[in-house]
């Protein structure tokens, strides 16, 4: 984490319970969470001092890239400043009296269901479709019906009041899901830490533009951990590529890199450089 940062204040989408509202407890233990309604909206609260920094899920180990995510980058005016790598343990939730025999019903968000089909199949539950995993927690406590459970975190077990029937509970151990930690400024690590540089480019329309944009890196010894392409344009025709490199760009093989990477591009946005998680090392 960027010990430059103690924020009094963490944005996240989702309601109080939710993992993002978990990983900003265990990244900024002593900071206020600020639940948003939307990406956006957590968004704006950074942007408009409303919150000192946001907790942006990007992709999980079991779901991929978050859906919505890498659209409202390029115009954020926000900067990446830390990462943090979440374990997503699963719980099943119903209120306190219930009986693990006469569940009925289990709600949460549909990949929360897709990743504990075993549980639900063995206890014969109907799965229904909620908007998310902490409002489906909500939901099932303010209702109080002990034939109904939600699928959720400790958190949100803590927060409504609900009692944990059984723990760790998704068909595969080590579901995880990387956030990242947006400011309004550019926070650099020093160049002699371990770092992650995110940016965004577009190549030029010509043959090979993409394969000599990375051509950079490979010359200069950078290694490029992600690379993903979305379409831009109505006509499906430009490509914006989203790369994470390992590197600072305050070193010359990284400098090199990047001097080839806008040569043959037309656009490029840093969205900013911090340190790289031990999970990465340690998984």
């Amino acid at each position: 984490m960027n010990m430059q940062l103690s924020p009094k204040t963490v944005a996240f989408q989702g309601v109080p319970g939710a993992y993002s509202n978990l990983a900003c407890r265990e990244v900024f233990p002593g900071a206020e969470a600020i639940a948003c309604q939307t990406f956006q909206a957590a968004f704006e609260a950074v942007r408009s001092g409303a919150a000192d920094v946001g907790m942006i899920p990007i992709e999980n180990t079991l779901g991929g890239r978050v859906a919505g995510i890498h659209s409202l980058l390029p115009n954020a005016g926000l900067y990446m400043i830390g990462e943090h790598f979440q374990r997503v343990e699963h719980m099943l939730l119903a209120p306190k009296g219930a009986e693990l025999e006469k569940l009925k019903r289990v709600y949460s968000h549909e990949q929360a269901l897709a990743q504990c089909q075993d549980l639900i199949r063995n206890l014969g539950l109907e799965a229904i479709v909620h908007a998310d995993t902490a409002g489906a927690a909500q939901e099932i406590a303010e209702r109080g019906d002990p034939t109904e459970a939600a699928i959720a975190s400790s958190l949100a077990a803590e927060i409504y009041g609900l009692e944990p029937m059984r723990s760790r509970i998704e068909d595969k151990i080590g579901n995880t899901t990387r956030f990242v930690i947006m400011a309004r400024q550019r926070m650099d690590p020093p160049p002699t830490e371990d770092s992650i540089m995110s940016l965004l480019f577009q190549v030029r329309s010509v043959p090979a533009s993409l394969y000599k944009a990375l051509g950079g890196f490979a010359t200069n010894g950078v290694n490029v951990v992600k690379l993903e392409s979305y379409i831009v344009d109505m006509s499906f025709t430009v490509a914006q590529f989203y790369a994470e490199i390992e590197g600072h760009p305050a070193t010359r093989e990284v400098d090199r890199a990047l001097e080839e990477v806008r040569f043959f591009s037309t656009n490029v946005k840093e969205l900013g450089v911090y340190p790289a998680h031990p999970f990465r090392r340690h998984g």
